[in-house]
C-alpha cells in the first residue's frame, strides 16, 4: 500500500509530463481536422437539440425546461461513461510507454483524467449556449458543481485504474463494460427525469450513476443537489478508494508483465 501511494504521489509531482501527454492524445486523435475535438461538440449540440425537441413532445413537456435538463445530462453522462468504456486501454494502450520507459503508473491515470476533462470543458459550451438561448442562469448555486466535478473525476480516475488493471489480464472485460454501460445508460435519469417513476423511486435511489450526475446537474440547472444525493456519493467515493486502493496495491508490480 505504502509502494501504491508512493506511484500516486510521484505520477502527480509529474504534472508537467501528463497534462503534455494528455493534451498529446487530443491533438494525434484529431490530427489535420479542421474543428478538431469541437466535432464531438458539434455532433452533440446536434444529438441534444434534435433528441430535446423529440423528447418534450413525447413527455408533453415544455422544451425550455427538458432541454437543459437533457443537456447538462449528457455532457456528465459522457464524462462518466468515458472513464468506464476507456478504461479498459489505460494500460494496455500505453503499452509502448511502459516497456520503454520506467514511470510511475499512475501517469498514466492522470494522462487520461486530464484529456476527458479537457474534453468535457469543449463540449460545456453547449451548455452555455442553451442558458443564453432559453435566458436562463443558474445563480451562485451553479458554483456546487465545481466539487462535484471533482468528486466525479476523482470516482472515475479510480474507477478506470480498477478497470485497467482488470482489463490488462483478462482482454474479455472491455468489451463487458461497454454492453454495461449502454444498459445503465438508459436506467439513468438522462433521457427522462426522476419525477415520472412514481413510486419507483428505487430505480435511482440504488442507481450510483445517478447521484454521481446528479450532484454536477443540479447545481447547473439552478438547483441544491439533495442531501441523500451527496450521502451516497461520499459512500460511493469511500468504497472506490478502498477497492482501488487494494487493487493497485496487491498488482500494480504485475501490469508491465500483463500488457
Amino acid at each position: 500500500m505504502a509502494t501504491a501511494w508512493s506511484d500516486m504521489i510521484a505520477g502527480l509531482a509529474s504534472w508537467r509530463l501528463w497534462v503534455r501527454l494528455g493534451w498529446n492524445d487530443i491533438l494525434q486523435r484529431y490530427r489535420r481536422s479542421i474543428l478538431g475535438p469541437f466535432w464531438l461538440t458539434a455532433s452533440m449540440a446536434i444529438m441534444i437539440v434534435a433528441l430535446g425537441i423529440l423528447y418534450a413532445g413525447l413527455f408533453n413537456t415544455p422544451v425550455e425546461n427538458f432541454l437543459p435538463f437533457l443537456c447538462v445530462g449528457l455532457l456528465v453522462w459522457t464524462l462518466l461513461a468515458s472513464f468506464l468504456v476507456e478504461g479498459g486501454t489505460l494500460f494496455t494502450g500505453s503499452e509502448s510507454y511502459i516497456k520503454q520507459i520506467r514511470l510511475p503508473y499512475s501517469v498514466y491515470v492522470y494522462r487520461s483524467t486530464w484529456s476527458k476533462l479537457v474534453i468535457f470543458f469543449h463540449n460545456l459550451i453547449i451548455y452555455f449556449a442553451v442558458l443564453l438561448y432559453f435566458q436562463i442562469w443558474p445563480g451562485t448555486v451553479g458554483l456546487l458543481a465545481i466539487p462535484g466535478l471533482i468528486v466525479v473525476l476523482i470516482n472515475g480516475a479510480l474507477a478506470s485504474l480498477s478497470i485497467g488493471i482488470i482489463s490488462a489480464r483478462f482482454r474479455d472485460v472491455p468489451p463487458l463494460i461497454g454492453s454495461v454501460v449502454q444498459i445503465v445508460f438508459f436506467v439513468t435519469p438522462i433521457f427522462w427525469k426522476p419525477e415520472l417513476l412514481k413510486g419507483r423511486e428505487y430505480v435511482t435511489d440504488f442507481n450510483p450513476f445517478f447521484h454521481l450526475l446528479e450532484i454536477v446537474r443540479a447545481p447547473l440547472l439552478g438547483s441544491m443537489p439533495s442531501a441523500k444525493s451527496w450521502f451516497a456519493v461520499l459512500l460511493i467515493t469511500l468504497t472506490n478508494i478502498v477497492i482501488t486502493g487494494a487493487f493497485f496495491s496487491r498488482f500494480r508490480s504485475r501490469i508491465s508483465y500483463w500488457v
